[in-house]
């Protein structure tokens, strides 16, 4: 139980952060900003680990800045979504 509130938790962070990078006003509701952080923060440690950069001791800043840039690209597609309809 602990982790999946610990994986939303992160999730909001990381969907939230996001979508400060995206410019402009986004046209998303909060869920999709916690799908979008959540996907985006499994997504990024997977890349981390990929490029041997996720098992630092303290903070993976490196691993953190990915998974932003995910969601922040997360965030700019649904919104070009949301945009079109």
């Amino acid at each position: 139980m602990a982790g999946i509130v610990s994986a939303i938790v992160i999730g909001i962070i990381i969907g939230v952060l996001g979508r400060l990078v995206v410019p402009g006003r986004q046209r998303i509701g909060v869920l999709l900003t916690i799908v979008v952080g959540i996907v985006a923060a499994f997504v990024g440690t997977a890349v981390a680990a990929a490029f041997g950069v996720s098992g630092t001791d303290g903070i993976d800043w490196i691993e953190v800045a990915i998974q932003v840039l995910v969601a922040a690209l997360g965030v700019a597609v649904l919104d070009r979504a949301m945009a079109r309809r």
